[in-house]
């Protein structure tokens, strides 16, 4: 099938071609076949079809210098003919689907069997209606009028469950919406060099055409497929698509091929686009998945027909049936534990669950016992054929109040409050530039103990300055006046700064009058470029007298290297190459240097150890970069072997040494101190030599003179940590991680270990929890690796930002304590919820029952408990999930992997506003008609009127709840529940908002409700008595939690569940603990897992392409998100894998979806 889709794509698009195919000297369809060749074969078929990449740039009609023209209609029919660079997202659900599928959900299906058989049964008047004999209560006081309204409350249960379904399905879609959006808005932001009419101009990616001329640089995520026409020194990671982690190196005449997704991880150079959106390699693999996935719900559908009743009692195990054990293993690699919040609240999910199943059954029980007992033994009435109807209108009604209590006794709202929760901070996270790309980061961030952070642009500001120099035998502690200096060094520096850099670095002159010059490009360069500018003189000129065509080698900058060197050919013939690195790096390769008076003179190691004392160390004691500028002359024959770089990159004569400043961010200290406060120990991971790295630490307040810290740098780090045989060794790590403040000089690699290590440390009793910020190509592992990645928006290369969870969008480090700060507040909101959902549940679940056993009938109706589970659930979640951040969560510690989710202190508000409440319902049950002068409501007939007393009951228990919603806004035993509640609209809105609604309910509510009208002293007395619970939170407040030893926490995390995923997929039979007790038929519960894991769900609406950016690796990274709750809710990435492996057969474990079983 997906061919089918594919080859209909592709006959529309020769149709166009055939019109076209005069215009361009090549179609679509030879192109993408070019493109599949890969190495000597590609060159080979240049060769023979277009001569060279010249004679393709002509038949492509574009020009490998200048570019596109850049006219709108030339890029219009380029569109047309060669494809957008677009792949089309998956479709969205429509509201209609998301109503089906919130329709599935079982509590719903059984409500509403039961409204429609009590609505069948009040319009079925059998004969015997009449009939005395038939059974006790039916000689109530029931007028016609009455009869007559017995199908409302069927109607009222439907109505609620039409309600509810409408409230679930414009949730998940408003989410689906938002999440899009996000999506979009990433997208948006990726931009691509392009050269158009000779000018080099930055467009966003879906704006790239067919013959449009990039140019690609370190970090960069290929959008395209093209040819390599000209650069130096190009490597490519092409391990999305080729899964071989080994560097590519492209070069025009060996292997010209580049491809879209994969990443640049090296040098510099110019490709010509040849194939973009669904024709480049890329997409074509998208356009198979997108095909691969529709089969999989076809497969899908079939199967459910064939057994939908199994499936709904058998969670589809993921692999039992060993359909992907291999993609499991590989999908492995990257995978992320589940989020510690999930973790919690499946546990106490199933929990409660359970409780509520075995609460409701005993309630029918009793109530069918009862009813039987009372009418044929004690009473000795004999059954009647006409009574039939009767007693099953009884049995209904009993039925009914069954699946009250079980409604009650499920929190409808908890996944719905997580849901909230996260959508609304990720939103206000945006504000305050972090733009989250996995939901559960935002969660698991209220749990960092740990933040491993770059210095350079993070904890600095990024606009590099020079400040110190040491030109001709002088150390200037500020710029010198350009007369100073000697005019041939002079001019010799100018040309090695500006021709020994990215052509694409520029300083620009300033958006606004007054502001600071914009940089353009490496900043370290611009800083360099800054100081040619500062001592009054311009490199664009020799840029120009230079162009980048003639640059005849470059050696580009990596880690390794750590200088970049750029060779050119002189007038004479002979070469001359420049080169600029750290400072003790490029020294070391120097022999001469240039005196005050312009001459070359010799340098020993022992003038370059006084160098370094005298120059290098007090530059970099003020925290200044010191970068080395240098240049070495060759002679025109015999040519160098350019490839030997040991002995190029030698001899060479010392021009100058800068001191760069990279100033501290203003904001930082303060937010780090923050930080600490909370709890989170800083580290800094830099690249900077040792002594610059110490100087910023303490400006930054990372360390304090006196204490007891490390400062190493990245070689005396592995060597600590590495044994005789140079493996890592964890116990080694875990002596030094806990001091380390500063590593500095380290590699990409050094820093995953570091991270690693501290991860999977089980030296201290928490386990910790790593935030790392990085914006280089080469922190990938480490982002992916850490619990929450952070990315920089602007410095960070796609590379980076693609491992990432939250980006940066203002590079900011403060960003990263507001990231704390709602972390901790969705835990702490999730937990408030809990708080005041769980007594409500408790409440009504034993006033129901308790009620039901001693009257036969339950005090607080079907319609009431939906109004108060369902609709106030879900407007108090929504009230307490929003309430805003506030300084004081920074001033505790962080909730560890361990920590329960309901504390003592919640367990005893819980247990104690539970008393407050029954006590109250009881009395008023039982003596209220005393009180108040009215008839009692107990014990009244099938279909008699709402009396005065039930409503009373019904009206007080809702009060409770509302007062008790501002008693939810604390859990720390805070005696001030009204602290800042006005800072938070929302909440005062629903409040009042819930109010005004249930004055309405028992005053115009009637027979639907089952309410009467009260008069305006009762209704007083309801207020009153829900005030009281305000009170009540005073007194619970006064109790120490510390007395109350034999108060059991819930939702608590186990060691052994701590073990991390991976080695509990080794063994796929050995499911965790809250797996099994699922799989014992509490289906009921998946919906809320759903929901909670819609989290991870909305993930998946994306892997199938709405960015193509990273699609792959996005891909393995989402299959192994998805895997989480794989085995509890969906196997969704099941279709994932298999299409990947083997697009024809699908395993017997992807045949069911719960989701379309009836398990919503």
């Amino acid at each position: 099938m997906g061919d089918m889709t594919n080859s209909d794509f592709y006959s529309k698009n020769q149709r166009n071609e055939a019109n076209h195919a005069g215009e361009f000297g090549c179609t679509m369809e030879e192109l993408r076949s070019l493109m599949e060749l890969r190495g000597t074969e590609a060159v080979v078929k240049i060769k023979e079809t277009y001569g060279d990449t010249e004679g393709i740039c002509r038949r492509l009609k574009t020009s490998p210098v200048e570019g596109l023209p850049g006219t709108a209609p030339d890029l219009e029919k380029r569109k047309q003919i060669f494809g957008q660079n677009f792949i089309p997202p998956k479709k969205p659900k429509t509201f209609l689907q998301l109503v089906w599928e919130a329709l599935q959900d079982v509590t719903l299906i059984i409500l509403e069997i039961a409204a429609i058989i009590s609505l069948g049964l009040s319009f079925y008047h059998p004969p015997g209606e009449g009939n005395e004999g038939c059974a006790t209560a039916q000689a109530g006081a029931e007028d016609e009028g009455e009869a007559e309204a017995g199908w409302i409350e069927g109607a009222a249960i439907l109505l609620s469950v039409i309600c509810v379904v409408l409230v679930t399905a414009f949730n998940d879609w408003s989410k689906e919406k938002q999440f899009r959006g996000l999506q979009s808005r990433i997208e948006q932001e990726q931009k691509f060099t392009v050269v158009r009419g000779a000018q080099v101009i930055q467009i966003p990616v879906a704006e790239i055409v067919v013959g449009d001329i990039a140019q690609v640089k370190y970090g960069d995520l290929l959008p395209a497929d093209g040819i390599f026409i000209q650069g130096n020194d190009l490597k490519i990671d092409e391990s999305s698509l080729t899964g071989e982690s080994d560097q590519v190196r492209k070069s025009v005449d060996k292997d010209p091929m580049l491809l879209s997704g994969t990443h640049v991880m090296e040098g510099s150079g110019r490709m010509l686009v040849t194939a973009v959106g669904v024709n480049s390699q890329t997409g074509i693999i998208f356009t198979l998945l997108g095909a691969g996935g529709e089969e999989e719900e076809k497969k899908d559908k079939k199967a459910k027909q064939q057994d939908g009743a199994a499936a709904m009692e058998m969670q589809p195990l993921k692999s039992a049936e060993g359909g992907d054990g291999d993609d499991k293993k590989k999908a492995n690699m990257h995978k992320k534990e589940k989020s510690v919040l999930q973790g919690k609240l499946t546990k106490l999910a199933v929990q409660i669950g359970k409780a509520g199943l075995v609460m409701s059954a005993i309630t029918v029980i009793i109530l069918v016992l009862y009813f039987t007992v009372d009418t044929f033994v004690v009473n000795k009435k004999p059954w009647l054929p006409e009574c039939t109807p009767v007693y099953v209108q009884y049995f209904v009604k009993f039925f009914i109040i069954g699946v009250t209590v079980l409604v009650v006794a499920v929190p409808e709202g908890l996944p719905l409050a997580v849901t909230i929760s996260l959508a609304y901070s990720v939103k206000k996270m945006m504000k305050d530039n972090n733009l989250v790309r996995h939901l559960d980061a935002c969660e698991t961030m209220g749990n960092a103990t740990a933040i491993c952070s770059d210095k350079t642009g993070t904890l600095t500001t990024n606009r590099m300055t020079v400040v110190q120099a040491y030109i001709g035998d002088v150390h200037y502690k500020e710029i010198p006046a350009p007369s100073a200096i000697n005019s041939q060094t002079l001019e010799l520096l100018v040309n090695a700064i500006a021709i020994n850099s990215a052509y694409t670095t520029k300083i620009l002159p300033p958006e606004k009058e007054g502001a600071l010059p914009r940089q353009v490009g490496n900043k370290t360069e611009c800083g360099l470029l800054g100081f040619v500018l500062d001592l009054k003189q311009d490199y664009e000129p020799v840029r120009s007298q230079m162009p980048e065509e003639k640059l005849y080698k470059v050696y580009t900058f990596n880690s390794v290297r750590k200088s970049m060197s750029t060779v050119i050919k002189m007038p004479d013939e002979s070469f001359r190459m420049y080169s600029k690195g750290a400072s003790e790096i490029v020294l070391k390769k120097c022999c001469k240097i240039l005196s005050a008076a312009g001459e070359a003179r010799v340098f020993r190691p022992r003038d370059r150890d006084e160098m370094v004392k005298k120059v290098i160390e007090p530059m970099a004691c003020d925290g200044l970069r010191t970068i080395c500028v240098a240049y070495r002359d060759f002679p025109s024959s015999p040519e160098p072997d350019w490839e030997n770089e040991n002995d190029i990159l030698n001899d060479l004569t010392c021009i100058c040494v800068v001191g760069i400043e990279d100033p501290v961010r203003p904001e930082v200290p303060e937010a780090i101190r923050k930080c600490q406060q909370a709890g989170i120990t800083v580290r800094m991971v830099t690249g900077d030599n040792i002594n610059t790295a110490r100087a910023i630490a303490i400006k930054c307040g990372i360390i304090h003179p006196g204490e007891d810290f490390l400062c190493i740098e990245g070689k005396e780090f592995n060597r600590r940590i590495r044994n005789e045989k140079g493996e890592i060794e964890q116990e080694r790590i875990d002596k030094i991680w806990p001091k380390l403040r500063v590593l500095a000089r380290s590699s990409p690699t050094d820093k995953h270990t570091l991270v690693k290590g501290i991860i999977d440390s089980t030296h201290t009793e928490q386990r910790q929890v790593v935030a790392v910020t990085g914006d280089g190509t080469n922190d990938g592992p480490a982002l992916k690796k850490a619990d929450v990645g952070f990315a920089m928006g602007i410095a960070g290369t796609d590379v980076a930002k693609e491992a990432s969870d939250i980006i940066l969008t203002d590079d900011n480090f403060s960003s990263i304590v507001k990231a704390v700060m709602w972390g901790r507040n969705v835990y702490d909101s999730i937990s408030k919820f809990l708080q005041f959902q769980l007594t409500v549940n408790v409440v009504a679940v034993i006033v129901a029952f308790t009620g039901a056993c001693i009257t036969q009938d339950s005090p607080l109706k079907a319609v009431q408990m939906l109004w108060v589970n369902l609709i106030m659930d879900t407007f108090a979640s929504l009230a307490l999930a929003t309430e805003p951040p506030t300084e004081s969560l920074l001033l505790r510690k962080p909730y560890g992997r361990n920590k329960p989710l309901i504390s003592r202190t919640m367990m005893k508000n819980i247990l104690g506003h539970a008393v407050y409440q029954l006590t109250l319902i009881f009395t008023l049950l039982f003596v209220g008609e005393k009180m108040f002068m009215i008839d009692s409501g107990r014990n009244a007939p099938l279909h008699s009127p709402p009396s005065e007393h039930y409503t009373i009951i019904f009206n007080t228990f809702v009060m409770m709840q509302l007062f008790n919603e501002i008693n939810a806004r604390k859990i720390h035993g805070e005696r001030n529940v009204f602290d800042g509640i006005f800072r938070n609209p929302i909440f005062c809105t629903i409040v009042l908002g819930t109010f005004a609604i249930q004055i309405v309910i028992v005053q115009f509510g009637g027979k639907p409700f089952s309410c009467s009208p009260l008069q305006l002293d009762q209704w007083m007395w309801c207020i009153f008595i829900g005030l009281g619970e305000l009170v009540w939170g005073q007194v619970i407040a006064t109790i120490p939690t510390s007395r109350l030893k034999f108060l059991k926490e819930a939702g608590r995390l186990t060691q052994k569940e701590e073990i991390p995923e991976e080695e509990l997929n080794e063994d796929v039979e050995e499911i965790d603990h809250a797996e099994r007790e699922l799989r014992r038929g509490q289906i009921l519960w998946f919906r809320g897992l759903n929901r909670i894991q819609t989290q991870i769900e909305v993930v998946n609406t994306f892997k199938s392409g709405a960015s193509f950016q990273g699609a792959l690796r996005r891909q393995s990274s989402v299959t192994s998100q998805s895997q989480d709750v794989t085995n509890l809710s969906s196997p969704s990435h099941v279709s994932l894998s298999n299409v990947l492996s083997s697009p024809t057969s699908t395993p017997p474990a992807a045949a069911g979806h719960p989701r379309r079983e009836g398990i919503p």
